[in-house]
């Protein structure tokens, strides 16, 4: 027995460690739409949905709650198939650990970060970065996994990742990646039974039209007082 299970093996009862974590994802809480909802999907519901919000207000604490929901969205989309968005997930968290620390820190002299623009040099960096990585994810998808949805499993992870970048460093416009983003996450979860899933981005869109007016309010207001 390794050290690991030995530690849980008081209160496993001999229940093998990884069966254990899995329960969640494993177990049916209701039945939507004809498809099995498991706690784990209510889990990412619950957390996503704080989190959004809370980076709708510009709330540090996004961070930890996004961490939570990023590691219940990394077995469950393991679990359902989603390769690509699973393995998001772990970026997510190095990623939200750096924007914990830039939204607290990031600022002038190590102030908390304003909201800013994307400048066309980022841009530039950006469609290249997005081009590069979804046929890049394309092809490893297609040739290491039995991926049925390879093309909207890609495009969705690299406009995630590049909305991230944005949220982490306060860019504006990180909430029209967003929303490209959840526009094809909706029907793709939808197509994988995910249907609380599906339902959550939904409301995701309605938090990032949200996000995007209270950002660029924000935004405004520093330039008039910088003017």
């Amino acid at each position: 027995m390794s050290t690991f299970e030995h530690v849980f093996e008081p209160w496993s009862n001999g229940v093998p460690v990884l069966d254990i974590i899995l329960w969640p994802f494993n177990n049916t809480a209701f039945t939507f739409a004809g498809a099995a909802t498991s706690w784990g999907e209510i889990a990412g519901f619950v957390t996503g949905a704080l989190c959004v919000w809370l980076v709708t207000r510009q709330n540090p604490l996004n961070w930890p709650i996004g961490i939570l929901n990023n590691l219940a969205f990394l077995v469950l989309f393991a679990t359902s198939g989603l390769y690509a968005d699973s393995g998001l997930q772990v970026v997510y968290v190095a990623l939200a650990l750096y924007g914990w620390w830039a939204w607290l820190r990031g600022g002038t002299e190590h102030t908390p970060l304003p909201v800013s623009r994307t400048s066309r040099a980022q841009w530039w960096w950006l469609l290249l970065a997005g081009v590069a990585g979804t046929l890049l994810l394309v092809w490893v998808l297609t040739t290491f996994s039995d991926s049925t949805v390879p093309w909207p499993d890609s495009v969705t992870t690299v406009l995630s990742l590049l909305a991230t970048w944005g949220q982490t460093r306060k860019k504006v416009e990180c909430w029209w990646l967003w929303i490209a983003a959840d526009v094809i996450y909706v029907p793709l979860y939808a197509y994988k039974g995910l249907w609380l899933t599906a339902i959550l981005y939904v409301g995701f869109m309605a938090l990032c039209v949200l996000g995007l007016r209270n950002w660029t309010k924000a935004l405004r207001e520093d330039e008039l007082v910088a003017a």
